[in-house]
């Protein structure tokens, strides 16, 4: 039975709230429907800053101590506020909706020690929206000794079954972390975060300018890359590691740049992105033919330049350049991984999360 879902996704990045809406059985893509968005004010921002600063402490996954607890009630009317906003431009009405997949915010992600929090009142967003909402769903995986990240692959896989391409492909999304999906026909799904996204960078210009994200990659463009400061960040056990593997947004956090000029610390910052993604390629089953970039990332164009250059000689391109919709890929996977979810289905496999075995996951509010 087709599902109409409607998939919500904050990312690491802090940019706002995407929207999706996806007709669905889980298993198969049967239509894509309209996307929306509804950015984060600066308040709000800043509330999520302190809250991914404060949950370091967290050992328990359900506390929500000091600022938390107001970041999670901002985070669930951010999200109330996107369905209603997405519905209303969209002549929808609510009975018109099967589902709701809510990923909610993640503050922390330690799954080392089975530990992963994504902040966000599902049972209060169910009230306000009055659609079923699928959420949590990271929480089983984690639980069962996974990576509990990335949770996209079995969306990209059903985006890539519209593809009729030879070899293998690697769909890659650029967030506050960057992850990858590489495909190679039905029985190859393997995935992985491959280090940092746009948070170091989107950090640095917010702190050295002010701005939030370096818009196209103009402020990069105009730097030198600090070669020797990439190769050292390069040398993080992390890269070597093979896949699945997940890291947190502020895993690299530590990394500093020094006294830089803002062009000079963006070009080097976006270097580096692009240069770990690479590092995943001796790592995979074989040298893939296509690379498919969605997320922010894409937009930046001198980090699809890098992309391009570090990749050759495969084929990069961006995910809108495939009729996709880059920005609410992301959206429509939790969508898509809702109806999954609610029909049983795994949304994680040991190639994807390193979990034992395929796993379900999400659970279900009901308004």
């Amino acid at each position: 039975m087709m599902l109409t879902a409607l998939g919500l996704m904050s990312g690491t990045s802090l940019d706002g709230v995407d929207v999706a809406l996806i007709e669905t059985d889980g298993r198969r893509i049967k239509a894509l429907g309209p996307t929306g968005y509804r950015p984060y004010t600066d308040g709000e921002r800043s509330l999520l800053r302190q809250a991914l600063t404060e949950a370091v402490h967290l050992a328990n996954r359900d506390e929500r101590p000091g600022v938390l607890r107001e970041a999670e009630r901002a985070v669930t009317v951010a999200h109330a506020e996107a369905v209603a906003a997405f519905t209303a431009q969209n002549r929808l009405v609510n009975q018109e909706i099967d589902v709701v997949g809510f990923h909610g915010q993640t503050v922390l992600h330690r799954p080392e020690k089975r530990l992963t929090v994504q902040i966000g009142d599902a049972a209060a967003l169910a009230k306000a929206i009055h659609i079923p909402v699928v959420h949590d769903f990271r929480a089983a995986d984690v639980a069962a000794g996974g990576q509990g990240a990335p949770f996209v692959p079995v969306y990209h896989r059903a985006l890539a079954q519209s593809l009729s391409r030879e070899g293998a492909i690697v769909v890659a999304n650029i967030g506050g972390v960057s992850n990858i999906t590489y495909i190679d026909g039905q029985h190859t799904l393997i995935a992985c975060d491959t280090g940092p996204g746009n948070a170091l960078l989107d950090d640095f210009m917010f702190q050295s300018t002010g701005q939030s994200f370096d818009c196209e990659g103009r402020m990069a463009a105009q730097g030198t890359v600090d070669e020797a400061w990439v190769a050292r960040a390069l040398e993080l056990p992390f890269f070597a590691l093979p896949p699945p593997k997940s890291l947190d947004r502020n895993d690299f956090a530590r990394l500093k740049l020094g006294a830089v000029a803002p062009a000079n610390g963006a070009a080097t910052l976006t270097a580096f992105t692009a240069a770990a993604m690479a590092r995943i390629v001796p790592l995979l089953p074989k040298v893939p033919n296509s690379w498919i970039i969605c997320g922010g990332g894409a937009r930046n164009l001198t980090m699809m330049r890098m992309l391009r250059e570090q990749l050759a000689p495969s084929v990069v391109e961006a995910a809108d350049a495939l009729g996709w919709s880059g920005d609410a890929i992301e959206a429509q996977a939790f969508g898509f991984l809702a109806a999954r979810g609610l029909k049983g289905l795994p949304l994680s496999y040991p190639a994807t999360t390193g979990v034992p075995m395929p796993m379900t996951g999400g659970l279900i509010a009901r308004p």
